[in-house]
């Protein structure tokens, strides 16, 4: 099988050539439009999000032999959760290559973070499978970029160290409320606003609450701590 003109595009875009293309295109197949004859990609996400793992906790061990354990963790998490594997997806286009069912075209899915991190993690497992372990961590690491090294930024939860900052200053957990949402369906934009006891309160807006949430946690910690 050959690959279209558009998936050897995205091919050289990663930096890998396959040797097997059928395993690419799996990986880029959604549920939406797997069938008997077009399996969907799935089983490789499984995969791939075990080598990624592996990769992720090898590179963390050696860029501090120092950390311990409970350090290395959130750093670890924040390195392969759905979101930074999504913002990987982003970078390289992955959302312009899926093979979507016209439910999920409609409603937006190219950009959804669900489908472009299990995409991420489909892609892994893929190049994984043509080329052995090296090919795959050579592309997770090229792709992480500088992720590695800068994680410690991101490695704690906003929420969560929000919540631990207001209880020790013995406050209540904060409150989150929904500002405003705007946007069709099929591509909203949350207006999130955190709240506190003592009054403070910061918002941010983002495609999902989830995300509006963590921003506007960490909006408000960055300025209480400052």
């Amino acid at each position: 099988m050959k690959l279209s003109a558009e998936l050897r595009d995205f091919s050289a875009r990663i930096g890998h050539d396959f040797a097997d293309p059928e395993l690419l295109i799996r990986a880029l197949t959604h549920g939406s439009i797997s069938s008997a004859t077009r399996p969907d990609n799935q089983r490789l996400e499984f995969l791939g999000d075990r080598v990624l793992g592996l990769v992720m906790a090898e590179a963390l061990l050696e860029a501090d032999p120092q950390a311990a354990e409970g350090v290395l963790a959130p750093r670890y998490n924040a390195l392969v959760r759905k979101e930074t594997c999504a913002a990987v997806a982003r970078e390289i286009d992955l959302g312009a290559v899926l093979k979507l069912g016209k439910s999920e075209m409609v409603s937006g899915g190219r950009r959804k973070e669900a489908l472009l991190g299990d995409g991420m993690e489909a892609l892994i497992a893929a190049v994984y499978r043509d080329g052995g372990f090296e090919a795959a961590k050579a592309l997770i690491l090229r792709l992480w970029g500088t992720r590695v090294q800068t994680v410690e930024a991101d490695a704690r939860d906003p929420k969560t160290a929000l919540q631990e900052f207001v209880q020790a200053r013995g406050e209540p957990t904060p409150r989150y409320e929904i500002v405003k949402r705007d946007g069709p369906d099929h591509a909203p934009r949350f207006t999130i606003a955190v709240v506190l006891a003592s009054g403070e309160r910061a918002e941010a807006e983002a495609g999902a609450k989830r995300q509006a949430e963590q921003a506007a946690a960490k909006a408000l910690l960055e300025r209480l701590e400052t």
